[in-house]
Order: C-alpha cells, then structure tokens, then sequence
C-alpha cells in the first residue's frame, strides 16, 4: 500500500508544472529552452519534497522526461495514490466549530472527495453566509463569514487565479484590550465563488492561513 505524502495543494503545484512543460513542448522547437524547462519543472518539484528519497522519488521527477500529453496524464494518475486526505469530519464536529448558529445547514459530505480539498467550504444561500473549515496547526478551525457575490472576475486571494469572486468577511475575534462592548472589526478577502474549483488550484496554503490567523487573532 502506497504512503500518502502528496497534499492537495503540492498536487495542484506539480500539475502546474508539468503543464507548463507541456506546453512548452508544444510551442518550443529550441532544445536549449527545452532542456532549461526540464531541469527547471524538475528542480520545483524536488523542492516540494526535499527529504524524499529512492523510487518515489525517480517516479516524482521523472517528469522531466515526458513528451506527450498521454504520457503527462497517466504520470498525474499514478500520483494519485500518494494524496493525502483532508481530515475526516463528520456533521457532529462541524455543529462543535459553529456552536452559537443553531440552525446550521451542512454540506453532504458523503458527496466530497476529500483527497482534493485543502479546505471545506459551503453557502447557506437563505442567509448569504459561507462557511470555511480548514486543519490549522493540526486542530480543525472554523470561519462563518458573510458571502456576497461581485458579479465580476478578478484574482482569488485563495488560489491566485483569475475567477469569478465573491467578497468573504468574518468579524474578527480579536479585541483590543479595553475595547467597548459594541466594538468589532472585520476581516475580508475576495474569494472564488466555487469553492470544488478554488480546491483544485490552490498551490499556496499561506494566503488562507495567513486570513484565518487574522480573524482568529
């Protein structure tokens, strides 16, 4: 049985970088930029796993060899086994994150594939809130925030791709220390509106941290 050690996130960065080098393939007749992008593409993806060592290492890296998108596609798919589960959650611990909202709405979770999310996200559409769970220093945290739709494109601060957003906002559970008892402060992002495809091109879990830290104080 495989050892998992590929995370959602360095999933999406490796198949960043073998699209590129496809791509490239494509494109590019100079064998000298041809070879600089392989040892580049091979280079980022040792990176990502500088411990790793003997045939799983020879199966991540050689990538770098590759030449048709047959040969891209079934070098993803044997990845695979190697992907790490979002931690399981059941409806009880997610009821534990959101204690004060007793009327809270849950995903189906017995409809997601939690080998390709780095966060667990849904709407509650009657109440235009989004709800965000992520594993924060092992332990599973939860944001409850107001969702509103920007009916336009820009650049997600989650996965950095250009999508349609929504601005998210959560009150800050910081206060400062003799705050009045009516102070708040709120804390938002623009963020995709699907949430299955924000998962599947999130290469960089710092932004999202670096929010819930914000909020959470």
């Amino acid at each position: 049985m495989c050892e998992s050690f590929i995370r959602n996130h360095e999933f999406n960065y490796i198949k960043k970088q073998a699209d590129f080098l496809l791509h490239t393939l494509r494109t590019t007749a100079d064998p000298k930029v041809l070879e600089s992008v392989r040892l580049a593409t091979e280079a980022k993806i040792a990176e990502l796993f500088p411990d790793m060592t003997g045939a799983v290492r020879q199966q991540l890296l050689q990538v770098a060899g590759l030449t048709t998108a047959e040969d891209f596609q079934e070098y993803l798919k044997q990845l695979e086994p190697y992907l790490v589960e979002f931690p399981q959650v059941s409806a009880k611990q997610l009821q534990k994150l959101f204690p004060k909202n007793k009327k809270l709405k849950l995903p189906d979770l017995s409809g997601i594939d939690f080998r390709w999310i780095s966060y667990l996200s849904w709407n509650d559409i009657s109440t235009n809130k989004l709800y965000l769970v992520y594993p924060l220093d092992g332990q599973l945290v939860g944001i409850e925030g107001r969702y509103m739709p920007t009916n336009k494109r820009n650049y997600c601060f989650v996965c950095n791709k250009y999508k349609e957003l929504a601005l998210f906002t959560a009150i800050s559970r910081k206060r400062p220390a003799n705050a009045s008892p009516d102070y708040f402060k709120s804390v938002g992002n623009y963020l995709c509106l699907d949430g299955h495809d924000c998962n599947r091109s999130i290469t960089d879990l710092a932004p999202l941290e670096r929010f819930i830290e914000h909020v959470n104080g």
